[in-house]
Protein backbone atom coordinates (compact mmCIF):
# COMPACT_ATOMS: atom_id res chain seq x y z
CA UNK A 1 0.00 0.00 0.00
CA UNK A 2 0.83 3.16 -1.02
CA UNK A 3 2.46 5.46 1.68
CA UNK A 4 0.40 9.18 2.30
CA UNK A 5 2.46 12.27 1.49
CA UNK A 6 3.07 14.42 4.67
CA UNK A 7 4.49 17.64 4.91
CA UNK A 8 7.31 15.71 6.71
CA UNK A 9 8.30 14.37 3.26
CA UNK A 10 9.26 17.65 2.21
CA UNK A 11 12.86 18.71 2.35
CA UNK A 12 13.36 20.92 5.50
CA UNK A 13 14.00 23.73 2.96
CA UNK A 14 10.80 23.58 0.96
CA UNK A 15 8.84 23.14 4.27
CA UNK A 16 6.49 26.41 4.82
CA UNK A 17 7.66 27.21 8.43
CA UNK A 18 11.19 26.79 7.37
CA UNK A 19 10.90 28.81 4.21
CA UNK A 20 8.83 31.80 6.17
CA UNK A 21 11.55 31.90 8.96
CA UNK A 22 14.20 32.35 6.36
CA UNK A 23 12.90 34.16 3.72
CA UNK A 24 9.73 35.60 5.26
CA UNK A 25 6.20 35.57 5.09
CA UNK A 26 5.78 37.44 1.94
CA UNK A 27 8.09 34.57 0.22
CA UNK A 28 5.07 32.02 0.41
CA UNK A 29 3.00 30.87 -1.51
CA UNK A 30 -0.82 31.35 -0.71
CA UNK A 31 -1.24 27.62 -0.30
CA UNK A 32 1.56 27.86 2.15
CA UNK A 33 0.13 30.33 4.43
CA UNK A 34 -2.96 28.78 4.51
CA UNK A 35 -1.12 25.49 5.13
CA UNK A 36 0.23 27.16 8.43
CA UNK A 37 -3.15 28.40 9.42
CA UNK A 38 -4.54 25.30 9.64
CA UNK A 39 -1.07 24.02 11.52
CA UNK A 40 -2.05 20.05 10.20
CA UNK A 41 -3.81 18.34 7.86
CA UNK A 42 -5.74 15.33 8.81
CA UNK A 43 -5.42 11.02 8.54
CA UNK A 44 -3.81 10.51 5.14
CA UNK A 45 -3.86 14.14 3.98
CA UNK A 46 -1.35 16.46 4.44
CA UNK A 47 -1.91 20.05 5.81
CA UNK A 48 -0.38 21.32 2.14
CA UNK A 49 -3.06 19.26 0.45
CA UNK A 50 -5.89 20.51 2.26
CA UNK A 51 -4.61 23.81 1.90
CA UNK A 52 -4.46 23.58 -1.70
CA UNK A 53 -8.58 21.90 -1.88
CA UNK A 54 -9.56 25.22 0.04
CA UNK A 55 -7.99 27.78 -2.63
CA UNK A 56 -9.20 25.17 -5.45
CA UNK A 57 -12.79 25.12 -4.08
CA UNK A 58 -13.14 28.42 -3.23
CA UNK A 59 -10.94 30.00 -6.43
CA UNK A 60 -9.57 33.10 -4.74
CA UNK A 61 -8.40 34.53 -0.89
CA UNK A 62 -11.25 36.56 -1.15
CA UNK A 63 -14.14 33.87 -1.41
CA UNK A 64 -12.35 31.93 1.29
CA UNK A 65 -12.44 35.42 3.54
CA UNK A 66 -15.80 35.71 3.23
CA UNK A 67 -17.02 32.38 3.55
CA UNK A 68 -18.88 31.09 6.51
CA UNK A 69 -18.52 28.89 9.19
CA UNK A 70 -20.43 26.53 7.50
CA UNK A 71 -19.15 26.63 4.03
CA UNK A 72 -15.43 26.14 5.09
CA UNK A 73 -16.57 23.09 7.10
CA UNK A 74 -17.99 21.88 4.28
CA UNK A 75 -13.96 20.87 2.83
CA UNK A 76 -13.11 17.70 3.61
CA UNK A 77 -10.56 17.87 6.53
CA UNK A 78 -11.68 21.12 7.45
CA UNK A 79 -13.65 21.20 10.69
CA UNK A 80 -15.01 23.82 13.46
CA UNK A 81 -11.66 24.54 14.88
CA UNK A 82 -9.77 25.12 11.37
CA UNK A 83 -12.88 27.06 10.23
CA UNK A 84 -12.08 29.61 13.18
CA UNK A 85 -8.72 29.73 12.89
CA UNK A 86 -9.43 30.65 9.41
CA UNK A 87 -11.46 33.22 9.72
CA UNK A 88 -9.82 34.47 12.86
CA UNK A 89 -6.86 35.26 10.74
CA UNK A 90 -8.50 36.66 8.00
CA UNK A 91 -10.19 39.17 10.74
CA UNK A 92 -6.91 39.96 11.92
CA UNK A 93 -5.61 40.95 8.51
CA UNK A 94 -8.86 43.64 8.25
CA UNK A 95 -8.08 45.20 12.11
CA UNK A 96 -4.62 45.40 10.64
CA UNK A 97 -5.23 47.81 7.76
CA UNK A 98 -8.38 49.28 9.25
CA UNK A 99 -6.59 52.61 10.93
CA UNK A 100 -9.44 53.35 12.31
CA UNK A 101 -10.14 49.84 14.46
CA UNK A 102 -10.30 49.72 18.35
CA UNK A 103 -10.36 46.84 20.34
CA UNK A 104 -13.63 46.78 22.02
CA UNK A 105 -14.83 50.06 24.14
CA UNK A 106 -16.84 51.42 21.70
CA UNK A 107 -20.50 52.81 23.45
CA UNK A 108 -23.10 51.80 21.33
CA UNK A 109 -26.26 53.66 22.20
CA UNK A 110 -28.09 54.34 18.71
CA UNK A 111 -28.56 52.42 15.58
CA UNK A 112 -26.50 55.24 14.12
CA UNK A 113 -23.57 53.98 16.20
CA UNK A 114 -24.73 50.26 15.63
CA UNK A 115 -24.20 50.80 11.51
CA UNK A 116 -21.20 53.24 11.68
CA UNK A 117 -19.84 50.35 13.62
CA UNK A 118 -20.02 48.04 10.56
CA UNK A 119 -20.40 50.70 7.80
CA UNK A 120 -17.36 50.34 6.49
CA UNK A 121 -17.71 46.03 6.15
CA UNK A 122 -20.80 46.37 4.45
CA UNK A 123 -21.01 49.44 1.91
CA UNK A 124 -20.78 48.16 -1.36
CA UNK A 125 -21.39 44.02 -0.96
CA UNK A 126 -23.27 42.14 -3.48
CA UNK A 127 -24.16 39.60 -1.83
CA UNK A 128 -26.47 39.54 1.73
CA UNK A 129 -24.04 39.74 4.94
CA UNK A 130 -25.45 39.01 8.45
CA UNK A 131 -23.78 40.84 10.96
CA UNK A 132 -23.84 40.63 14.89
CA UNK A 133 -22.74 43.02 17.53
CA UNK A 134 -22.20 41.95 20.98
CA UNK A 135 -22.15 43.72 23.13
CA UNK A 136 -21.05 43.90 27.01
CA UNK A 137 -23.47 44.92 30.60
CA UNK A 138 -22.54 48.46 29.63
CA UNK A 139 -23.51 48.39 25.88
CA UNK A 140 -20.04 48.60 24.81
CA UNK A 141 -18.74 46.54 22.40
CA UNK A 142 -16.84 43.28 22.63
CA UNK A 143 -16.94 41.37 19.10
CA UNK A 144 -18.96 41.90 16.06
CA UNK A 145 -18.00 39.89 12.54
CA UNK A 146 -20.68 38.40 9.70
CA UNK A 147 -22.20 35.00 11.17
CA UNK A 148 -23.71 34.33 7.30
CA UNK A 149 -23.06 35.41 4.20
CA UNK A 150 -25.93 34.58 1.74
CA UNK A 151 -26.87 34.93 -1.98
CA UNK A 152 -27.95 38.38 -3.72
CA UNK A 153 -31.08 38.60 -1.64
CA UNK A 154 -31.30 36.21 0.69
CA UNK A 155 -29.55 34.59 3.51
CA UNK A 156 -29.33 31.69 5.66
CA UNK A 157 -28.85 32.33 9.31
CA UNK A 158 -29.50 29.76 11.63
CA UNK A 159 -30.12 31.04 15.55
CA UNK A 160 -27.73 28.20 17.05
CA UNK A 161 -24.82 29.59 14.82
CA UNK A 162 -25.61 33.25 15.82
CA UNK A 163 -25.79 32.97 19.71
CA UNK A 164 -22.42 30.65 19.48
CA UNK A 165 -20.20 33.80 18.38
CA UNK A 166 -22.67 35.29 20.88
CA UNK A 167 -21.92 33.06 23.91
CA UNK A 168 -17.89 32.23 22.85
CA UNK A 169 -17.62 36.15 22.97
CA UNK A 170 -18.92 36.74 26.62
CA UNK A 171 -22.31 38.88 25.27
CA UNK A 172 -24.79 40.04 27.89
CA UNK A 173 -27.03 41.37 24.81
CA UNK A 174 -26.39 41.67 20.77
CA UNK A 175 -27.48 43.86 17.66
CA UNK A 176 -28.14 42.21 14.53
CA UNK A 177 -27.59 44.09 11.07
CA UNK A 178 -27.72 42.72 7.35
CA UNK A 179 -27.81 44.29 4.06
CA UNK A 180 -30.30 44.83 1.00
CA UNK A 181 -28.00 44.43 -2.02
CA UNK A 182 -30.58 45.88 -3.87
CA UNK A 183 -30.81 49.20 -1.99
CA UNK A 184 -34.69 48.61 -0.63
CA UNK A 185 -34.43 48.86 3.05
CA UNK A 186 -38.45 47.11 3.87
CA UNK A 187 -38.19 44.23 6.00
CA UNK A 188 -38.94 41.33 4.30
CA UNK A 189 -41.48 38.37 5.51
CA UNK A 190 -38.35 36.46 5.83
CA UNK A 191 -36.71 38.94 8.18
CA UNK A 192 -39.46 39.89 10.64
CA UNK A 193 -39.74 36.48 10.98
CA UNK A 194 -36.31 35.79 11.56
CA UNK A 195 -35.85 38.78 13.83
CA UNK A 196 -38.77 37.13 16.02
CA UNK A 197 -37.20 33.72 16.14
CA UNK A 198 -33.58 35.09 17.19
CA UNK A 199 -35.41 37.89 19.60
CA UNK A 200 -36.89 34.47 21.41
CA UNK A 201 -33.86 33.01 21.46
CA UNK A 202 -31.86 35.70 22.73
CA UNK A 203 -34.39 35.73 25.83
CA UNK A 204 -34.06 32.27 26.27
CA UNK A 205 -30.12 32.21 26.16
CA UNK A 206 -30.53 35.71 28.46
CA UNK A 207 -28.79 37.97 25.68
CA UNK A 208 -31.72 40.16 24.85
CA UNK A 209 -31.69 41.08 21.25
CA UNK A 210 -31.39 45.01 20.94
CA UNK A 211 -32.09 45.72 17.56
CA UNK A 212 -31.96 44.53 14.04
CA UNK A 213 -30.87 46.78 11.16
CA UNK A 214 -31.37 46.60 7.84
CA UNK A 215 -28.71 48.90 5.78
CA UNK A 216 -28.09 49.78 2.02
CA UNK A 217 -25.07 51.65 1.24
CA UNK A 218 -26.91 55.23 1.96
CA UNK A 219 -29.37 54.44 4.53
CA UNK A 220 -30.60 52.00 6.96
CA UNK A 221 -33.41 50.79 8.94
CA UNK A 222 -34.28 49.99 12.70
CA UNK A 223 -36.70 47.17 13.29
CA UNK A 224 -37.29 48.22 16.92
CA UNK A 225 -37.96 51.37 15.41
CA UNK A 226 -41.07 49.81 13.52
CA UNK A 227 -41.90 48.09 17.16
CA UNK A 228 -41.10 44.69 15.03
CA UNK A 229 -39.17 43.56 18.25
Amino acid sequence: MQKSFTIRDLPSSERPRERLTKHGAEALSTTEILALILGRGTKGESVMLTAQKLLNHFGNVQNIASASLRELCAIKGIGMAKAAQIKAAFELGRRAEDPDYQTGGDKISSPQEAVKSVQKELKGKKKEYFYIICLDTRNRVIGKGPVSVGNLDSSIVHPREVFKYAISSLAASVIFIHNHPSGDLEPSVEDISLTKRLYEAGELLGMPVLDHIIVNDHNFLSLKSRNLI
